[in-house]
């Protein structure tokens, strides 16, 4: 199969999803996908995670040892499909609703085949 750039730009989320796709995922299926926001507090992250669940989301808190600066993070699993322009829509809706909390995008994930 050869690569659309318009459905899988050369960025860090079109490579993921062309390595999905390249596996035989079939990515307008839809899934649940997490996407995490880390936090400078554990009050910034629970702030967040307030307005998340206002807005009926799936999350998690927990804390996250790989970042001293950020140190707490809020996971959300909304259940879409995964394509580019939702992917990129969902990062865009966390980074301006947590930029008031000072979170901090820190990537999504889903399971591959």
């Amino acid at each position: 199969m050869e690569r659309d750039l318009t459905l899988f730009p050369q960025d860090e989320i079109g490579e993921y999803l062309w390595d999905a796709v390249s596996t035989g995922n079939d990515l307008s299926q839809e899934r649940e996908i997490e996407f995490t926001v880390i936090f400078k507090s554990h009050e910034l992250a629970l702030k967040f995670g307030h307005l998340l669940l206002e807005n009926n989301q799936k999350l998690s808190l927990c804390p996250f040892d790989e970042n001293t600066d950020y140190p707490w993070e809020v996971t959300a699993y909304p259940f879409i499909s995964a394509l580019y322009e939702n992917i990129i829509a969902y990062r865009h809706l966390l980074t301006e609703s947590s930029a008031p909390f000072e979170g901090v995008f820190d990537g999504f994930y889903f399971q591959v085949n």
